[in-house]
């Protein structure tokens, strides 16, 4: 079979060309591409006359999977699929799989790594001290004591909930399914409505699907304390982005620690989060770690090798 990695995948091109002869005494034919780009055009070309395609979180279109009749199976460097035209790939037989798990450490970190920012303020306040400053009257908040609401215990939601503990904090959890090892940890399931109200803190770990998109919205939002944070490390779209920058630019929530948008990094300069106050916003890097992208990859071509067997 011929075998196409569309992207490097922060894979070194030595890993690259040990995989391309693992392959090739399997009389499987591997090639890969050092450089990413997003291009239709260029998806097909590197795509079109494969049989497996390696990919991460680049949009796959309806046109690009039709334009690759050779195509059986996508192994799929993200935890989240909705890049994916998933209906397409069903019409067509086409196996999907994704590389669940590699990234739960990362995010789990980087969503109190938020927290920890939006409540002592240290992205702007290195500025601040760069540009001549000091603290002034600032005061900053400890996580300790805070409760913190999850909404979503999967396996990320769970891993920040473990951290969460550790700091001391209470949390309130909302899911879809309750999760017996969670209710063992002591946490308290609840209603969204009830998180919101209650929450010092509310991090979201929900996928994107058509049950969690605004979740977070308006109503959602105005429940929240004023001293309250919102944290997103889960996909843009699970929020009211307008209605959070509205809620901010209003003083009616403390802050939010962003980390993904309705649309992938760089944003356009009038995107609403970019000029609303007591926002930490960074460019969708919760998943990416050294250790989240060295498990990946083993997921990855693990389920290609899977495939091939």
């Amino acid at each position: 079979m011929k075998i196409s990695c569309v992207e490097p995948l922060g894979i070194s091109e030595k890993h690259f060309e040990e995989l391309k002869q693992e392959f090739a005494v399997k009389g499987h034919e591997f090639s890969y591409y050092m450089n990413r780009d997003e291009r239709p055009e260029t998806l097909v070309e590197r795509m079109k006359e494969s049989d497996i395609v390696v990919i991460s979180n680049i949009k796959l279109s309806a046109e690009v999977i039709n334009a690759c009749p050779n195509l059986k199976m996508l192994s799929v460097a993200f935890t989240g699929l909705d890049h994916i035209d998933l209906a397409c790939c069903k019409e067509r037989g086409i196996e999907v799989r994704n590389a669940a798990g590699y990234s739960t450490t990362a995010v789990s970190e980087l969503a109190i790594g938020l927290m920890l920012d939006v409540m002592r303020k240290i992205t702007e306040l290195d500025s601040a001290t760069r540009h001549g400053g000091s603290r002034g009257m600032f005061l900053g908040r400890e996580l300790k004591g805070k409760t913190v609401g999850v909404v979503g215990t999967g396996a990320i939601g769970t891993a920040t909930i473990r951290l969460l503990l550790a700091f001391g904090c209470k949390v309130l959890a909302f899911s879809r399914t309750k999760r017996p090892e969670v209710v063992a940890l002591g946490v308290e399931y609840c209603p969204l409505d009830t998180l919101m109200a209650e929450s010092d803190i509310v991090t979201l770990h929900v996928p994107l699907n058509k049950e969690t998109t605004h979740i977070i919205g308006q109503r959602q939002i105005s429940l929240m304390k004023p001293t309250a944070i919102l944290i997103n490390t889960a996909r843009g779209n699970v929020v009211d982005i307008v209605a959070l920058s509205k809620a901010l630019k209003e003083n009616r929530i403390a802050g939010a620690g962003i980390d993904v948008y309705e649309t992938e990094p760089p944003l356009p300069a009038d995107h609403p989060l970019l000029d609303a106050p007591n926002c930490v916003v960074v460019p969708h890097i919760a998943y990416a770690s050294r250790e989240a992208f060295d498990i990946r990859a083993d997921i990855v071509f693990d389920n290609v090798r899977e495939f091939l067997s």
